[in-house]
């Protein structure tokens, strides 16, 4: 009796299995099929609502997804979306506009033209007086700080005593650190099995230091 009742035990596991097979392809393709009817392939133009043309670079993001592309010179685009989806259209100068894809649009392609309205900002207003007097014109005018242009900027960041102050307060990058560890690795690898030399009794870092105690590097700032 227990024979038989393990026999239809096990009848009933391989039937289960077999069933699963059987029901799980289509269940996968019922899905596959599901999400295929919600794909939409949006495209279109985005042109101004004043003069009706093109706006170049429009920025279209996905709400919630992180996904976006831009118009091209023409405002035309082209995006996958989902149906139900909020599309963002955001233009310098413009006021940001969303749109809802239906969630009941029948096919999978949806166009659309989207008018973009200007965004009118009011500065406040500039007044312009003159100076009360001649000579005051003429002192403040003497007495303005010009700008130095870009060539006499990198002319000082240039300089010797600059450069010096920037080695010492800016930190290595990337690659001088990988080089510092590639030198220092190199000279331990090279003196392997001897005693390296001491600078001590180095005539070439007599010299630098000797220059670097002219050069004033080791008096207190």
């Amino acid at each position: 009796m227990d024979l038989i009742c393990g026999r239809f035990f096990i009848m009933k596991k391989i039937l289960v299995f077999f069933l699963i097979i059987a029901i799980f392809p289509f269940k996968v393709k019922a899905q596959f099929e599901s999400f295929k009817d919600s794909v939409v392939q949006l495209y279109g133009v985005v042109m101004t609502a004043d003069s009706l043309q093109g706006l170049p670079a429009v920025s279209i993001l996905v709400k919630g997804t992180g996904r976006g592309t831009l118009t091209n010179n023409q405002g035309v685009f082209s995006i996958v979306v989902l149906k139900g989806d909020d599309i963002e259209f955001s233009c310098i100068g413009f006021r940001n506009k969303v749109t809802k894809i239906p969630t009941d649009l029948v096919g999978n392609q949806f166009s659309i033209i989207q008018l973009m309205v200007t965004d009118t900002m009011f500065l406040p207003a500039a007044i312009i007086k003159p100076r009360p007097s001649r000579e005051q014109f003429e002192r403040d005018f003497i007495g303005t700080d010009v700008p130095d242009d870009n060539i006499e900027i990198a002319r000082k960041n240039t300089d010797m005593a600059t450069r010096r102050i920037l080695m010492r307060s800016l930190p290595s990058d990337g690659r001088e650190a990988v080089n510092l560890n590639l030198a220092k690795s190199a000279q331990k690898y090279y003196y392997t099995g001897q005693a390296p030399p001491m600078n001590i009794f180095n005539p070439f870092a007599w010299g630098e230091f000797i220059r670097s105690w002219k050069r004033g590097d080791y008096k207190k700032k």
